[in-house]
């Protein structure tokens, strides 16, 4: 049986998403896939080279991962945790309710484009092999980040400000409505320039607001 499947069989999902532990030599060696991915794909890269970049054995890596398509997950999976991280910030910052969601809703994007934009053009090349797991991780991803949204939406809607209906299935709406402008769905031509990204989604973000207000 293949090492990615075997890993993913084994272990549950929700446990490799929520348990990641945030070693320095973890995150060396991701750095080191982010820095291979942008240099020469994911099919072009291999352990040794992995393992050249963050300057340590081979061995010392897979004491770390099972396999590359693990490492390579688990740098998706760092994306979002930071992605959250950054949310949650907002969340709890100043301002209203909607003024918080509209920073929130802009930031998943310019988040994600400032995480990828160099190497967008090797997104295809890796997801076009690990299309099946990340799949798999991005309804978790999703889910985690609904639960934030909710939160602001829930708020929004006990201030008199916004009409949430369910808060949980309005904020999905929401990252539904957003995730054309994700890079994962765009090619490096169709990504644009970031102040072309942030034009766009500032104007999508004003138009699902505008929904979401009530009326005095």
């Amino acid at each position: 049986m293949h090492n990615s499947v075997r890993f993913v069989q084994e272990y549950p999902l929700t446990m490799i998403l929520r348990n990641v532990t945030r070693s320095p030599m973890r995150e060396r060696i991701l750095d080191a896939a982010d820095q291979m991915l942008a240099r020469f794909g994911y099919q072009k890269t291999t352990a040794d080279d992995l393992a050249r970049e963050a300057g340590i054995g081979r061995r010392t890596v897979y004491v770390h991962f099972t396999c590359k398509e693990e490492i390579f997950l688990a740098s998706i999976d760092r994306v979002v945790e930071r992605l959250i991280d950054d949310l949650k910030r907002t969340l709890y910052s100043g301002g209203s309710a909607e003024e918080r969601l509209q920073r929130m809703l802009t930031a998943r994007i310019l988040f994600r484009f400032d995480c990828v934009h160099a190497y967008h053009e090797s997104l295809d090349d890796m997801f076009s092999v690990l299309r099946s797991q990340y799949l798999e991780r991005r309804e978790q991803h999703l889910t985690r980040e609904a639960d934030v949204f909710a939160q602001v939406l829930t708020e929004g809607q006990r201030s008199g400000h916004l009409r949430a209906g369910d808060p949980q299935s309005m904020a999905r709406t929401l990252l539904l409505a957003t995730n054309g402008l994700l890079p994962y769905a765009l090619s490096g031509r169709e990504l644009g320039a970031r102040a072309e990204v942030e034009q766009k989604t500032q104007r999508l973000v004003e138009l699902l607001l505008a929904g979401l207000r009530k009326q005095s």
